[in-house]
């Protein structure tokens, strides 16, 4: 069964979320804090962390910044705090996602099920972003001189996905859909932050991407 590393402070909050996982036959770890959480992740690894931002100590942000340094496994932020400032501080934490408080406890874990089951399609061949040798059925990004760059299974499944597409324009919804796997409760912050966090990675000139191209008003596309 997965495994789900839960952080919450709230003892309510958290033993519903408990409940809630276990009767989906989720094995779950919960913590109140996130160092205790980060211990617990250190003995048993997860499979997918759900961490609270208002944390008593380490903030949230912090945890899944310390998370996201061991490990690419998804990371689901939950916090009632829905300003695009402190969604995009969760997500540039390394976080995966992002649900605001007060949520439909079905739709967390609808989003918790829909990371754990998307998968990128390795069955595409290799290809070439200047340097850089992508090898979808090995899951990496390689450089020429042979060391090997690190994506989180999100980046990943985005740099695929949008290289499936074979020039393609996706839209924001598509990519939701096809990356995150759902669409109606989706929010597009998540695509634009992983995209800037991808290019970052891949573009010899971020600022000026030529790999990973915005097309105004439509979406994105992988120029290869």
């Amino acid at each position: 069964m997965p495994r789900i590393l839960l952080v919450e402070d709230d003892d309510h909050i958290r033993a519903a979320l408990r409940l809630m996982f276990e009767g989906a036959q989720f094995i779950v770890d919960d913590a109140a804090s996130g160092e205790e959480g980060l211990a617990m992740f250190a003995s048993a690894a997860a499979d997918l962390a759900v961490v609270d931002v208002m944390l008593p100590g380490m903030s949230g942000f912090e945890t899944c910044q310390q998370l996201r340094d061991q490990s690419d496994l998804p990371i689901v932020i939950v916090s009632a705090r829905d300003e695009t400032a402190d969604v995009v501080r969760g997500l540039e934490s390394g976080a995966d996602d992002y649900v605001t408080k007060p949520f439909v406890p079905e739709e967390l874990l609808a989003r918790v099920r829909a990371h754990l089951r998307r998968r990128s399609d390795r069955s595409m061949g290799p290809f070439r972003l200047g340097v850089l040798q992508v090898l979808p059925d090995e899951g990496v990004v390689r450089h020429d001189d042979g060391s090997e760059m690190h994506l989180t299974s999100t980046e990943f499944r985005l740099l695929v996905d949008l290289a499936q597409a074979d020039g393609r324009v996706l839209s924001r919804e598509d990519l939701l859909e096809r990356v995150w796997g759902y669409d109606y409760f989706g929010d597009s912050r998540l695509v634009d932050v992983h995209i800037r966090r991808l290019r970052t990675k891949i573009e010899p000139d971020p600022s000026n991407p030529t790999f990973l191209v915005t097309v105004r008003g439509s979406g994105y596309k992988l120029v290869r």
